[in-house]
């Protein structure tokens, strides 16, 4: 049993699998992260805490798919008044922008474990394209919990320009590039 799929975002089938088979991503087991120069002088790290999304894969086609969506509002930094003005329209706006969407467009498979996948991301209704790199897939039956049929867990990455959406606060103090980091797990 081992055969790749995609994940936020790529997920993996048994190998004797020819169907179409959908997965949830696990939102209490997925993380999303991210990493920003703060002044030059260090990195911040910050997470988005509340997440979900869908994934799909005909392995016999050697196609998939996946959606995940984020509530902004979730962002945390571990300090609060940073994380209040990440909120803020300086950058997320998350009262006018409550989520951000990944939707794919291609996936494109790399030997087992492996795989890139194009996407749609928006970001303050600001959409582009980007290419999340998807690799350490594994999936099997969850060892705990019999009543999940398998769970697939997959690390991402990619990086965006912040200011591509529309985020320019701080400008060039604060990086505009961003590394992202998807820890994710979905069941079925």
């Amino acid at each position: 049993m081992k055969k790749l799929l995609l994940g936020c975002i790529a997920v993996v089938l048994p190998i004797n699998m020819a169907f179409a088979a959908s997965y949830e991503i696990d939102p209490t087991h997925t993380y999303p992260n991210f990493t920003v120069s703060h002044l030059g002088f260090s990195t911040m790290h910050g997470q988005f805490q509340s997440s979900k999304g869908t994934l799909e894969m005909d392995l016999a086609k050697g196609t998939g798919s996946v959606e995940v969506t984020i509530e902004t509002k979730s962002i945390n930094t571990g300090f609060k008044k940073r994380d209040d003005h990440l909120r803020s329209p300086d950058f997320f706006n998350v009262v006018e922008f409550p989520t951000m969407k990944f939707k794919s467009t291609n996936v494109k498979f790399n030997g087992k474990e492996s795989a890139t996948i194009t996407g749609d991301l928006t970001i303050m209704g600001v959409t582009k394209s980007v290419d999340l790199d998807v690799e350490s897939i594994t999936c099997g039956p969850h060892p705990f919990n019999k009543k999940i049929t398998e769970v697939c867990g997959f690390d991402a990455t990619t990086k965006i320009k912040r200011s591509d959406f529309g985020m320019k606060y701080g400008l060039p103090a604060i990086g505009d590039d961003i590394a992202i980091q998807l820890g994710v797990e979905a069941t079925r």
